[in-house]
C-alpha cells in the first residue's frame, strides 16, 4: 500500500502523465469531479489513482458493483445494502487475482 500525499501542496516535483480514454468516460469523470468538488481533473484522478494504490484488495468486480448500486440508486433500481457491498466484494476477491 501507498502512503504517498498526492496533494500538490508543496510538491514541486508533480509529473504530468498521459491518459487515453473515450470521450463518454471523460465526460463521465469531468461530472463527477465537478459533482464531488474537487478542484480539477488533475486532483480528482491523484485521489481515485491513491485510492486504487491504497486499497489493491478492492477488487474490479466491487468496483463495478459499487457503481452498478450507485446506478441503481440513481434511477430508482433496486440497490445493494453495504453489507451487500461488503459480501460482493470478499467473495470475488480470490475471482479477480
Amino acid at each position: 500500500m501507498s502512503n504517498t500525499d498526492t496533494s500538490t501542496d508543496g510538491d514541486p516535483t508533480m509529473t504530468t502523465i498521459t491518459l487515453k480514454v473515450p470521450q463518454a468516460f471523460l465526460d463521465d469523470l469531468d461530472a463527477t469531479w465537478r459533482a464531488e468538488n474537487f478542484s480539477s481533473r488533475s486532483e480528482f484522478m491523484r485521489w481515485a489513482l491513491r485510492d486504487a494504490v491504497k486499497h489493491p484488495t478492492f477488487t474490479r468486480k466491487g468496483w463495478r458493483d459499487i457503481a452498478v448500486s450507485e446506478h441503481q440508486l440513481a434511477t430508482g433500481e433496486d440497490t445493494y445494502s453495504s453489507d451487500e457491498i461488503r459480501s460482493l466484494s470478499s467473495d470475488t476477491k480470490d475471482e479477480d487475482e
